[in-house]
């Protein structure tokens, strides 16, 4: 018989990835264990992340020990494959660093990573169709093999496609719940208004525009939001006699 134990704990790191539609949502924590789950499946030392969080660069790292990951995220400010992903929004292939070139390619990187017992670095681009919310960079011991294109860097793709879609849908959802609480105050807002225009013309035995008028007046007179003059008068802490006196002066 199969077994799917591989299998199933992929899709439960995927549906894991992908939700992330809560009110107590936190990026950085959600990343750890993103790069957590990639250290896990990928047979990686570290694995890290950087990405933007309130439009700047912010940094994320999973993986035993977690300072390795921080470390070789850190040295990259000179250079490294997770800066250059995110400069041109393309994926760095694999690449042993023994070899000469990322040694001349990102020379302090290559140092420190060698010194750290990393032997293969690779980065995966964090895409939503043409937005680049981050890059996931995976860190291989010495000893490791390269990564195969149809077997670890398609698993790290799919790791990284889901956190991109569980990051952009947390985005919109933000963006849904304030506009929905926006919204909903200024509904209210106008309720309360609508309100005390109604109280005002049923006590002065006037129009509904002649009443928002005073309203206008004395919350401009005042420097008063109309909301909060509404207010006071639906509670009764404020004396309409002030609004009609205020509403009898000329323009």
């Amino acid at each position: 018989m199969r077994d799917h134990t591989s299998e199933l704990r992929l899709a439960e790191v995927l549906v894991e990835t992908t939700n992330t539609l809560d009110d107590d949502f936190d990026p950085e924590l959600y990343l750890n264990r993103v790069a957590g789950h990639c250290v896990e499946l990928l047979d990686a030392s570290a694995a890290g992340l950087i990405f933007q969080a309130d439009g700047a660069p912010a940094v994320t790292a999973g993986g035993h020990p977690r300072d390795l990951a921080l470390g070789l995220l850190g040295v990259q400010q000179s250079g490294g494959p997770c800066v250059e992903s995110l400069g041109t929004g393309l994926p760095v292939e694999p690449v042993r660093l023994t070899a000469g070139e990322p040694r001349a390619r990102w020379p302090e990187f290559t140092a420190l990573a060698l010194r750290q017992g990393i032997g293969v670095t690779y980065t995966i681009p964090l895409r939503q169709r043409e937005t680049l919310l981050g890059a996931l960079n995976v860190f291989l011991p010495e000893a490791a093999k390269m990564p195969r294109p149809d077997q670890e860097l398609r698993l790290a793709r799919a790791i990284a496609d889901a956190a991109a879609v569980g990051l952009h849908n947390h985005r919109a959802y933000t963006e849904y719940r304030t506009l929905a609480t926006q919204l909903q105050g200024a509904l209210t807002s106008r309720v309360r208004i609508e309100q005390a225009k109604g109280v005002l013309a049923e006590r002065w035995h006037t129009g509904v525009d002649e009443a928002f008028e005073a309203l206008r007046r004395y919350a401009r007179r005042e420097r008063l939001v109309m909301d909060l003059v509404a207010t006071e008068l639906i509670k009764g802490t404020l004396d309409d006699a002030v609004l009609r006196d205020d509403w009898s002066e000329p323009s």
